[in-house]
């Protein structure tokens, strides 16, 4: 057991089996994700690696109602980990759900607003009174309420449709619906002269979304040293993602297991390394973007109650990792801004 966690009590048994949940729906048959370094991480087994030698399986639970059925799963005790985008992972701690943020899993994450070429609708505020559809509950609320604060705007000025992605992708492209709340796949959607966008948040630290990986706290109660491996093992997943030489190899795997093409995958990252938009560490910036993301929904009223962010981060795990890995420097900390605060 790493000193970081010499306090922890080792239990005498172990899991068989690992439930690490993926708040999407995944790709293909069986399904697999297709972004952010979670990709690498399954492709290349390094939790199945980790664990080959103690008999404990890995089981990939994959969620196509995103957030709320990954909240619904935790309350019910069916999952050990999970990756999570914040709003959903903020309803579940102000509910009571009994987790802990381990890892960083993205963070900068842009989105985007598209309207159908030839709409007319060319800026935020003239989307009063449209059809628009997003998922609510999941991380995109949050981000639609900002931007429309920022616009002088609320929800019941739109005429919300709450669809998930692949659902209301499909709605728009049908003509269904005037815009569409998204990330990534609306670049897809402008690439292929379905969509314009009418809005990005590039360069707006103050709006972008981020993810994490969570433990359900009776796991990690249970067996600290199996949750300190399973860290251990997506952060070496981390770290070759975010090795300069592997950026064209993490583009080129995204685009092989998706449907974008790759120069979507390029856009989006744009100006940005992959280092800094897939840095696990619990820094400044992580800690603002929690912070306000907490007291943004409760502003929004999209939870109850506001709590205490950083108490609700165990940093033992991923402290452990990076000593043990000897990769305390490797990644670059920002400021609370998004800013680098530090140089290699």
């Amino acid at each position: 057991m790493a000193a970081g966690l010499a306090q922890f009590s080792a239990a005498a048994e172990q899991p068989t089996v690992i439930r690490f949940g993926v708040s999407t729906a995944g790709f293909g048959n069986p399904p697999k994700v297709n972004t952010s370094w979670l990709a690498v991480a399954q492709r290349d087994q390094y939790l199945e690696q980790e664990f080959k030698n103690d008999g404990i399986k890995i089981e990939w639970v994959f969620f196509k109602g995103q957030g709320p059925a990954v909240n619904e799963a935790l309350s019910n005790n069916q999952l050990d980990f999970t990756t999570l985008g914040d709003l959903p992972s903020f309803i579940g701690r102000s509910v009571g759900l009994d987790t802990r943020l381990v890892l960083v899993s993205s963070r900068g994450g842009r989105s985007y607003i598209a309207v159908h070429p030839g709409s007319g609708i060319n800026k935020v505020e003239d989307l009063r009174g449209k059809r628009v559809a997003f998922n609510k509950g999941t991380a995109s609320q949050l981000l639609v309420d900002r931007i429309l604060a920022e616009h002088g705007m609320t929800e019941s000025d739109l005429k919300v449709v709450n669809m998930e992605p692949s659902t209301y992708t499909a709605a728009f492209i049908g003509g269904n619906v005037d815009a569409i709340f998204g990330s990534l796949d609306i670049l897809g959607l402008q690439s292929r002269g379905l969509a314009k966008v009418i809005y990005s948040s590039k360069g707006d630290p103050a709006v972008a979304s981020a993810s994490h990986v969570l433990v359900n706290q009776k796991f990690a109660a249970q067996y600290p040293q199996i949750t300190e491996r399973v860290v251990k093992a997506l952060v070496k997943a981390v770290q070759w993602a975010s090795a300069p030489q592997n950026t064209d190899a993490v583009f080129k795997l995204w685009t092989q297991i998706g449907y974008q093409p790759e120069a979507v995958y390029r856009e989006e990252f744009s100006g940005d390394t992959l280092a800094a938009r897939l840095s696990p560490l619990f820094d400044a910036y992580a800690l603002a973007r929690n912070k306000q993301g907490v007291q943004d929904a409760y502003r929004f009223k999209l939870i109850r109650k506001p709590f205490d962010a950083d108490q609700w981060i165990d940093r033992r795990y991923l402290d452990a990792a990076l000593k043990e890995l000897k990769l305390e420097n490797y990644w670059v900390p920002q400021d609370a801004n998004g800013k680098q605060i530090s140089s290699r």
